[in-house]
């Protein structure tokens, strides 16, 4: 569903659910310039804690901010706060959960961010605020 402020209530939830792919890490990589090895190079990450190859947390995070925009496509990110609680592995599937904690008012709302993989453990966690539109435009309705 895509809210306006005034639509949105507090306790309300959306979600977004993503497999993380080979393509996903490089492009991001390629955009970031992110090259570490745990990400980009098979023999160093086997010999990590991790034992294989894991995906950016900034790329995970990213999927936080595709959620919001889902539900307030006109909205701006304002804040987020993350912290990262497992690594996401190339073909883990991520849900991002993203729900209302708070109306903080002049259009804007707290919400508490939260990821999880296919095994139900948690990844990434956070707080975030973003700053709602009064009216959905027609096209994005």
């Amino acid at each position: 569903m895509v809210y306006t402020y005034e639509q949105l209530k507090v306790g309300d939830t959306n979600t977004f659910e993503k497999t993380i792919t080979e393509a996903d890490v490089l492009l991001f990589s390629a955009v970031s310039g992110d090259i570490n090895p745990m990400h980009m190079n098979d023999e160093f990450a086997k010999r990590s804690k991790f034992g294989r190859r894991i995906a950016h947390g900034a790329l995970t995070s990213s999927l936080i901010s595709t959620t919001l925009t889902r539900a307030f496509p006109t909205s701006i990110y304002i804040s987020q706060h993350t912290e990262f609680c497992a690594p996401v592995y190339i073909g883990d599937t991520i849900r991002i959960v993203a729900t209302c904690e708070e109306k903080i008012g002049k259009g804007r709302v707290r919400m508490k961010t939260e990821g999880f993989n296919q095994h139900g453990e948690k990844v990434i966690t956070g707080e975030g605020i973003t700053r709602l539109a009064r009216e959905i435009p027609e096209e994005l309705r």
